[in-house]
């Protein structure tokens, strides 16, 4: 009965700060947006990636290009694998809203959630290595890694243009499943209790 007790006790404690978070976040709703995106080429290099931006302000258009303060874009950063999944290297091209690349290049549609157009993400800082991302969404994608910072790269992997985005699950969201899972925990135990 003691065990019991201490079950159902910590069952109540969870659900009561599930609930306070759920109601925190109902309450100050976030701003932000967040998008994965994901990206395989015909040879298997990929790129992941992630982008976030504030849905209350944006247009149904974003389009960024080039270094500096960008009008919509908070963040966007991307990782790149060779065919092992080894990691290549991870770029924040966006952070706090500042492109870091002369050759930036992005272009999303907030209503069908889907890029389209021109496309670079990845290096564009000045240094001898780095990978880059780009192309044209629907037509070629190709991953690149530049060889002299005088113009000269070498194509890794491309791909007919095809590249995968898909919203990032809400904290809301995420915590009424975990009180909804809660509330499941709760009833077995009463099954169970009435049953003994």
């Amino acid at each position: 009965m003691k065990n019991t007790f201490a079950k159902m006790a910590k069952i109540a404690a969870t659900s009561a700060v599930a609930s306070v978070a759920i109601a925190t976040v109902a309450n100050n709703p976030a701003q932000a947006i967040d998008f994965n995106f994901n990206w395989l080429g015909d040879a298997g290099y990929s790129a992941i990636g992630s982008f976030s931006y504030d849905e209350t302000t944006a247009p149904t258009i974003i389009s960024e290009s080039g270094a500096g303060a960008t009008n919509y874009l908070q963040s966007l950063s991307v990782s790149f694998l060779d065919p092992s999944n080894n990691l290549l290297g991870t770029y924040n091209t966006v952070s706090g809203g500042v492109s870091q690349s002369n050759f930036f290049k992005f272009n999303f549609d907030t209503s069908t959630r889907t890029l389209f157009g021109s496309l670079n993400i990845g290096g564009g800082t000045g240094v001898i290595g780095e990978y880059f991302f780009s192309g044209t969404v629907g037509n070629s994608l190709q991953l690149r890694q530049d060889v002299d910072q005088q113009g000269t790269s070498i194509t890794l992997d491309e791909n007919s243009g095809s590249i995968g985005v898909a919203k990032v699950p809400e904290p809301a969201s995420v915590l009424g499943l975990l009180a909804l899972g809660m509330l499941g925990v709760g009833s077995t135990l009463k099954k169970k209790q009435a049953s003994c």
